[in-house]
């Protein structure tokens, strides 16, 4: 399979948001919701004090231009209220009051602004990744792209070949549904890319703008959770089929597990206000499911040296701390403690959804990784489907 991957450029979001002003907001919104009391505590228990965001708190909480009237408007309105016996003066009053209504905003007007970032922030990211690469847009022979919270049509790859200024005969490839996966699906795909054609340049960008899916009108303690946890992240790497100078890690292998009749765990729900994302408490343990399925697969491609082979680095993006923990308590034995410090570091400032792994990949090179250590790369995604590989730095 053997694919080579430049270092990542990581663009986290510029507007710096406090989980202690997502509390306080959802404490001034919803004072009386059942979870109210215990806001703080679960707030405590994520791990995580700030998180970036590519717009500030204050787009998210922000009224829409609409008021409380019907979509229909004053008059049928007005109509409507006369023909049940209001007065003149009732109706009036009616009228006011609903116009001094705030409505929420709009799909439209939530995700337009965030578009626009997330095909900056990806922009950004993409030059970025050329340049650690030492190429220009011109050796660019694919694009894979991703971005599950801002669907547009066209896309992410054809906002970017626009922006880059790509050749004319550059392979576009498009996922926008991938999320959490993304990190990990797009490399095996460009592994596959490279292994037809060893000379193929495949440039990787992901740029997800989770806080779209900041809901502050929702008042589910699932609702909370996703508040509290998604950060807003653009990131790019360079994918070869012969090694560079520039190359630090080598791709070996890849595996893909989806587990049946999950589909509806975790998901995203496009509503007149805007994206919502719905978890599951079942989630989770689905998602350890994916885990033990991974464990079998490296067991298998090491089977003939099952008690020396172990990796040096556990890149991996699960969806959470909970599972972090059952993969520490499921490793084979004799593995050593602290394959996933910079899996939990990640995760201190936020759930960056299919950029987490590049994220994760990042903060292990920085840290220096000794040529020849072990590499396995790891997410999960809503489906709920898993993608892994396995590789070596250089």
């Amino acid at each position: 399979m053997a694919a080579y991957l430049c270092p990542p450029a990581v663009i986290h979001g510029e507007h710096t948001v406090k989980t202690s002003q997502i509390v306080a907001e959802v404490h001034g919104r919803h004072p009386d919701a059942a979870w109210a009391p215990r806001i703080d505590g679960i707030a405590a228990s994520t791990g995580i004090e700030t998180r970036g965001w590519m717009l500030p708190l204050e787009t998210a909480v922000a009224p829409g231009k609409g008021n409380g009237l019907p979509a229909a408007g004053v008059g049928p309105t007005r109509e409507a209220l006369a023909g049940d016996g209001f007065t003149e003066q009732d109706v009036d009053r009616v009228i006011a009051a609903l116009e001094s209504i705030p409505a929420p905003q709009t799909v439209q007007e939530r995700t337009a602004p965030a578009w626009e970032a997330v095909q900056s922030y990806g922009e950004r990211a993409a030059r970025g990744a050329l340049q650690i690469a030492g190429l220009d847009a011109a050796d660019v022979d694919c694009v894979i792209t991703s971005n599950s919270t801002t669907p547009a049509l066209p896309g992410l790859d054809v906002a970017l070949a626009n922006r880059l200024g790509l050749r004319s005969d550059v392979m576009l490839l498009p996922a926008t549904q991938w999320a959490c996966i993304a990190g990990t699906r797009s490399l095996a795909l460009a592994a596959d890319l490279v292994a037809a054609d060893p000379d193929r340049v495949v440039l990787v960008v992901i740029s997800e703008a989770l806080s779209t899916t900041y809901q502050p009108a929702d008042d589910t303690l699932e609702s909370l959770i996703v508040r509290l946890l998604f950060a807003d992240t653009a990131v790019a790497a360079v994918v070869t089929g012969r090694r560079r100078a520039e190359s630090v890690l080598r791709l070996d292998a890849s595996w893909s597990h989806t587990l049946p009749g999950t589909q509806d765990l975790h998901r995203l729900d496009t509503r007149e206000d805007g994206t919502h994302f719905v978890m599951d408490r079942r989630g989770p343990r689905a998602v350890q499911e994916t885990v033990t399925a991974m464990w079998d697969w490296l067991g298998a491609r090491y089977q003939d040296d099952p008690d020396s082979w172990h990796p040096d680095v556990l890149l991996a993006h699960p969806g959470g701390t909970r599972v972090l923990e059952y993969m520490e308590q499921t490793m084979p034995d004799g593995w050593p403690s602290g394959l996933l410090d910079y899996s939990r570091d990640s995760y201190t400032t936020g759930n960056r959804g299919g950029a987490a792994v590049f994220d994760i990949m990042r903060r292990a090179h920085d840290a220096g990784q000794k040529p020849g250590s072990r590499a396995v790369l790891y997410a999960a995604a809503p489906g709920l489907t898993a993608t892994a590989l396995e590789g070596q730095w250089l």
